[in-house]
């Protein structure tokens, strides 16, 4: 069996991606929901020692702090032991239980007190606390500053480009003029605003007993108020709220509202991701800026060294919205497409050019399509049917081998020459092949080398060789082969982050 790292791993997020992701280990991984389920057991014993409970009276409040040591020194061989007890046990809250007792006997005293852990609980009570409390500690640790970082470095945008002009779009087609730095703007409100609706969402816990009214808690103790004693517990050992009212697990709404919250900020991403890229796609950034200034690489601002539109030009119809509408419009448009019929109408043509008053029927029985998503589904579908994409994301990744045109790492603007025989240049994901076979063949005469490498250090790289109008060769390092490669490319020392740079 292989042995799990970055290569072996299933998921993206802990393969590839580890790098960018690694920071959420802390917080949502096997390892991270065991080390929570123990701080909850041990903060909850320590509670009860607090109330008291008469059996715990006689224990030695000084030692709080070596029983707090077991979850802050937690660690993998821990979790690993912990696990070894769950292969015994078949139960993983249970397994968490039989360990802190035996860190109790570790620590010597304690015996008289360890049929205390996990009193009169369920386990859901433990992982209804665990679970909200590594939620709340990857927002306020992880989350919350890199999204206050992207609206900060947003917002400053704003302000640099406050009196740059532009022209807005409306369908994918040229509108009326707009300042950069307003439409950047609109990130930085709509950010701010959900960031803030998210922050307001409170992060509950169940802790109530098997089925919520503490039954076991109170036939036990009668005495004392154990709905007090469990919202003073989670509030002030665990920062959280509890759930007044709950069966045996949590009701799990205010996790659903902090999840929708995320979601639309997640939304707003991709909506601005979209824009930036129909920017760029359209060329509106031309001015460039000095070379190593801070955010110099959010948008391509410097002259394209190569041109992949001089090489394959993107026929003008494509130029529409790459998003939402355009999907929703298309499959509208296929719906009417596959219900009209009329003598001959099969060609692409007949099907470009169907009669609108065929499309006003149908849109009178579909009063839930939106004009605008219509008219962009309808240019899609035209798309497809002569260029086989809708629009011009799906064309270029189809032509070019990429999304974006290129831009440049260069900052000079003079052409190849015998003096300059490398050309640099950046990249969306993926190394433009067609285009360099294009290149080959538009020029047979000319020779020439292909090297590229991902930003992701021995991820997809390689070199290519053109003669004679065709690929003669090529390369693909593995391994640590590619590493090097990689680092060669980039004219790294070491393993390093790059962009995406292809070199010709």
């Amino acid at each position: 069996m292989m042995e799990l790292d970055l290569l072996t791993a299933i998921s993206p997020i802990d393969g590839r991606y580890r790098g960018k992701a690694g920071a959420l280990a802390s917080y949502f991984s096997e390892y991270a929901l065991i080390k929570y389920r123990v701080q909850v057991e041990i903060e909850y014993f320590i509670t009860l020692c607090e109330l008291p409970l008469p059996q715990l009276k006689s224990l030695d409040h000084a030692r709080f702090d070596s029983l707090r040591a077991i979850y802050q020194n937690f660690s993998e061989a821990d979790a690993q032991r912990i696990k070894e007890i769950e292969s015994v046990t078949n139960h993983d809250v249970k397994a968490v239980e039989y360990f802190i007792k035996e860190e109790f006997d570790k620590l010597g005293g304690l015996e008289e007190y360890k049929e205390f852990i996990h009193f009169g609980l369920t386990s859901q009570d433990i992982n209804n606390t665990s679970i909200p409390l590594s939620i709340k500690e990857a927002l306020e640790q992880v989350y919350y500053p890199l999204i206050e970082e992207l609206i900060g470095q947003l917002n400053a945008y704003a302000e640099e480009w406050a009196n740059i002009p532009m022209l807005a779009k409306t369908h994918g087609q040229p509108a009326s003029p707009t300042r950069l730095g307003k439409e950047v703007m609109v990130f930085v409100y709509r950010l701010n605003r959900q960031l803030a609706a998210l922050k307001a969402c409170p992060i509950t816990a169940k802790f109530g007993g098997a089925t919520g009214n503490y039954n076991a808690h109170h036939v036990a103790y009668p005495e004392y108020d154990w709905k007090t004693f469990g919202n003073k517990f989670v509030a002030e050992k665990l920062g959280l709220e509890r759930e007044e009212y709950t069966t045996q697990i949590s009701n799990y709404d205010n996790l659903g509202a902090i999840f929708d919250a995320m979601k639309r900020i997640n939304t707003i991403m991709i909506d601005m991701n979209r824009d930036f890229w129909q920017y760029i796609s359209m060329e509106y950034f031309k001015q460039k800026i000095k070379a190593g200034e801070v955010g110099s690489s959010a948008m391509p601002h410097k002259v394209n060294p190569i041109d992949f539109e001089k090489i394959i030009p993107m026929p003008e119809s494509l130029r529409i919205e790459a998003g939402s509408s355009t999907t929703r419009g298309l499959k509208a448009y296929k719906d009417f497409v596959s219900v009209y019929t009329f003598a001959g109408a099969n060609a692409d043509k007949d099907l470009c050019d169907i009669p609108e008053e065929k499309e006003k029927v149908f849109l009178n029985m579909r009063t839930d399509i939106r004009a605008e998503d219509w008219e962009l589904g309808r240019q899609a579908f035209r798309n497809e049917l002569q260029y086989g994409a809708p629009t011009w994301y799906e064309w270029s990744i189809k032509n070019w081998g990429t999304k974006w045109n290129a831009y440049g790492l260069d900052t000079y603007e003079n052409e190849v020459t015998d003096s300059n025989p490398t050309l640099s240049f950046q990249t969306a994901w993926s190394a433009p092949h067609p285009i360099l076979a294009k290149l080959a063949e538009m020029y047979p005469e000319v020779s020439f080398e292909h090297t590229w490498a991902d930003e992701d250090i021995g991820q997809n790289c390689g070199q290519a060789t053109y003669a004679n109008g065709e690929c003669t060769g090529r390369y693909y390092p593995e391994g640590s082969e590619a590493i090097i490669f990689a680092n060669s490319v980039w004219g790294y020392d070491d393993i390093d982050e790059g962009m995406g740079e292809q070199n010709l």
